[in-house]
């Protein structure tokens, strides 16, 4: 079974599909479908509801079953923001430069204690029959007081895993990275129950 990725952004479709092909889970991006896909807006305010207006919306265009995630940074600090407007927190979605700025700023007199902080990913694979699964993984760690780091996207240069040695998830290699991420956790949960629908590798 073929399923369809329900993602604009290259980066995570990348991951996405680096994490779940291991996993005995064919992918496709939209285009490889020859599918056009909606942009759908992203309404919900909880990461689960938007994952699942972008995986239903995707698998009724599509046909397909559809995999989507709503993922994002909660910090303690500014009450668990900048939540599901992680990528547009700065005003301009998608820019990863601005919204680490504003980050930065806000955290800026909270000493490093108290910068706690986690990515939370939802993942949601919608089926043709209606049905849905929904998993959600979660990646603790702190944000530093400056980038460190080329890899990865989104907060990746400010966000320090816990267990990483103090190094940010950017300077992180992609092995390291999938070994603890959010996103990494919530597709392997999302396996695992495609598995015991008969799906997959077991």
């Amino acid at each position: 079974m073929i399923f369809l990725l329900a993602t604009h952004n290259l980066k995570k479709r990348e991951e996405l599909a680096r994490i779940l092909e291991p996993l005995g889970i064919g992918v496709q991006t939209a285009e490889q479908a020859g599918v056009e896909l909606t942009d759908v807006e992203e309404t919900g305010t909880t990461f689960e509801e938007n994952a699942v207006l972008k995986a239903v919306g995707g698998c009724l265009e599509s046909g397909m079953p559809c995999v989507a995630d709503d993922s994002g940074l909660e910090v303690d600090a500014l009450g668990g923001a900048p939540g599901v407007y992680s990528a547009r927190y700065a005003g301009e979605h998608g820019n990863d430069a601005k919204n680490i700025d504003k980050l930065l700023e806000a955290l800026r007199d909270v000493p490093q204690g108290e910068r706690t902080a986690r990515f939370v990913c939802t993942a949601c694979c919608a089926f043709p029959d209606g049905s849905r699964i929904i998993t959600r993984g979660v990646c603790t760690g702190s944000i530093a007081f400056e980038r460190a780091g080329t890899g990865g996207f989104g907060y990746d240069p400010v966000f320090v895993p816990d267990g990483a040695d103090g190094r940010s998830m950017a300077s992180l290699d992609d092995a390291q990275k999938d070994a603890i991420s959010h996103r990494r956790r919530a597709l392997e949960q999302l396996a695992q129950k495609l598995r015991e629908k008969g799906i997959g590798q077991s």
